[in-house]
């Protein structure tokens, strides 16, 4: 099995900044993606930024040029720094993980941590 433990949200001022990080134990492909994605109530879950085990991004245009996210593949750990914020990023980040094996892919999500942006 897979475990993914998030941690970094928490409440900022608009135009501040925040660092979320997500460690994943068990089980990890060698080939893999991370990432992270959001969610506000009422509202399907969104994809924040990408990464995968080879380094490649992807990021949702609202957060381009704002938000880097990166890995550590020997901690199996991948972090979101968020800069500039503003209140329409206040959400439950998620962290995923996409296994890839030969016969099957596998997906795990965190548990979700809180960022609340104030105006």
């Amino acid at each position: 099995q897979v475990r993914l433990v998030e941690s970094g949200g928490g409440l900022v001022q608009a135009g501040g900044s925040l660092r979320l990080s997500c460690a994943a134990s068990g089980v990890i492909s060698g080939i893999n993606t991370m990432g992270w994605y959001r969610q506000t109530p009422g509202k399907q879950r969104e994809l924040v930024a990408t990464i995968t085990s080879g380094g490649m991004t992807n990021y949702a245009d609202s957060v381009k040029g704002r938000f880097t996210i990166s890995r550590d593949n020997a901690k199996s750990t991948v972090y979101l720094q968020m800069n500039s914020l503003n209140p329409e990023d206040t959400a439950v980040y998620y962290c995923k993980l996409d296994n890839f094996w030969a016969a099957s892919t596998k997906t795990y999500w965190g548990q979700g941590t809180q960022v609340t942006v104030s105006s």
